[in-house]
C-alpha cells in the first residue's frame, strides 16, 4: 500500500483534468511512479500528455487540496492502491483500460482471490433474489469471492450470499465517502468489515451516469466470469457480460420464463454463446475451479402435507382468481393460506395481485 507521502503524488496525479485512464497509463509506462512522474522534467512529459497537463503536474500536489482525502486514507480499512503497487491485482491489471489507482475500504487482499461476478436486474424478482443468493452463498462456500455492484435486486442479493458463504467484493460507481444507493448502507457496512469496497473515482465523486460502465470493466476485469440472474434486453448487466467476453472471461446465464422481460437478456447471451447454469455446480466444472464439498449435514425434517395452494403454482404468478377456481376453498381460507405461505417465505406477493412459487 501507498505511504503518506507516496499518496499525495497519486491524489496529485488524479485531480489533474483531462488526465484519465488512457494519459495516466502512457505516464505510468514511462515513469515507474507517481513521484517519479513529478519529478520528470517537462521536456519528457509534454510528448506523453500535452503542454496544458504537463504544466499542472510541474506546479506539484497541493497537500490542502487534498487535506480530506489524506485524512481518510488515516482511517483504519481504508487504502489506495495504484496500479505500480505489487499488491495490484494482475487478473486487472492484464485488461485494456485498467483503473491507474483503486480506492479500497476493506481488504486489499481479497481483489487477487479466485472471483465470480454475479450482476442483473435493479428490479428483480423475489425468486430472482433467491436465486443471486443462493448461488453465490454456495460459490463463496466453494472458495469463490464474489463481485457485484452493490445495486438494489440482484447486485444485493448476491452480495448478501456471498457474505454468509464467504466474502464479497463491491465495485461502485461513486466516491467511497458515498453509499449509492443509500438504503445499501447497511449492506456497504458489512462488506467493509467482511469483505471489500473499490472504487476508482476520487473522493466525493457523485453517481453519474457515465461512471456505471466504467465501474463494470472493474468487475468483470477481477471475476474469472460473470454470471447474470434476470436482466431485460437494455440492461446495464449485458455490458459487463460483453466486456466480460471482450476481456477473455466466461459469461454465464441463469435461463428463465419465456414470458418474462427479464429473461430476454439472459436467453440472448445463451444464444450469443453463455454457458447456460442451473446449479452452481455448472459453472465450477467450467472454471475447472477444485472444490471439496463440505461434509453432508444432516437431513432436516420433512415438511407436512404440502399446501394445495402449492400445487396450483408453477414457475409462473398466478392470480386470486385460478388459485379460487383449482383449489375450490373460498376468499377466506385462500387468503389466509396465502399469507401462511409468504410468512414461511415459500411464496411472494407480486404487484397486480399475483403471487409467485419460491424454489
Amino acid at each position: 500500500m501507498t505511504t503518506r507521502e507516496d499518496a499525495l503524488y497519486w491524489l496529485g496525479l488524479e485531480a489533474i483534468p483531462g488526465l484519465g485512464p488512457e494519459t495516466a497509463g502512457r505516464l505510468l509506462g514511462a515513469f515507474p511512479d507517481a513521484r517519479s512522474v513529478y519529478a520528470a522534467p517537462a521536456g519528457l512529459l509534454k510528448p506523453l500528455v500535452g503542454d496544458a497537463i504537463a504544466a499542472a503536474i510541474a506546479r506539484g500536489p497541493d497537500p490542502e487540496a487534498h487535506r480530506a482525502a489524506l485524512a481518510w486514507l488515516g482511517e483504519p480499512g481504508n487504502h489506495l492502491l495504484p496500479i505500480t503497487d505489487p499488491a495490484y491485482p494482475e487478473r486487472l491489471k492484464a485488461i485494456a483500460d485498467p483503473p491507474p489507482w483503486l480506492y479500497i475500504k476493506g481488504d486489499p487482499a481479497l481483489l487477487d482471490r479466485p472471483m465470480l461476478a454475479i450482476v442483473g436486474s435493479r428490479h428483480a424478482t423475489p425468486q430472482g433474489r433467491r436465486d443471486a443468493q443462493a448461488f453465490a452463498r454456495t460459490l463463496a462456500e466453494a472458495g469463490l469471492a464474489i463481485v457485484s455492484g452493490l445495486a438494489q435486486g440482484i447486485d444485493a442479493a448476491a452480495h448478501a450470499g456471498g457474505l454468509e458463504g464467504g466474502t464479497s467484493v463491491a465495485v461502485v460507481g461513486t466516491g467511497l465517502d458515498r453509499v449509492y444507493p443509500a438504503r445499501n448502507r447497511e449492506l456497504a457496512h458489512r462488506l467493509a468489515q467482511q469483505g471489500a469496497i473499490v472504487s476508482e473515482f476520487a473522493l466525493g465523486s457523485p453517481p453519474r451516469p457515465g461512471h456505471f460502465p466504467r465501474r463494470n470493466r472493474i468487475i468483470s476485469g477481477l471475476a474469472l466470469g460473470v454470471l447474470v440472474i434476470e436482466a431485460a434486453p437494455d440492461s446495464g448487466s449485458l455490458i459487463t457480460a460483453r466486456l466480460a467476453a471482450e476481456q477473455g472471461r466466461e459469461v454465464f446465464a441463469l435461463p428463465g420464463s419465456i414470458h418474462s422481460p427479464l429473461s430476454r437478456g439472459c436467453h440472448a447471451l445463451i444464444k450469443q454463446g453463455a454457458k447456460l447454469v442451473e446449479c452452481a455446480a455448472d459453472i465450477l466444472e467450467e472454471l475447472r475451479y477444485q472444490w471439496t464439498p463440505p461434509a453432508a449435514a444432516a437431513p432436516p425434517p420433512e415438511d407436512g402435507p404440502e399446501s394445495p395452494l402449492l400445487a396450483l403454482m408453477g414457475a409462473e404468478p398466478v392470480g386470486l382468481d385460478r388459485l379460487l377456481a383449482g383449489s375450490g376453498l373460498t376468499v377466506d381460507s385462500v387468503s389466509a393460506m396465502l399469507l401462511a405461505l409468504e410468512l414461511d417465505g415459500k411464496i411472494a406477493a407480486l404487484p397486480g395481485g399475483l403471487y409467485q412459487r419460491l424454489y
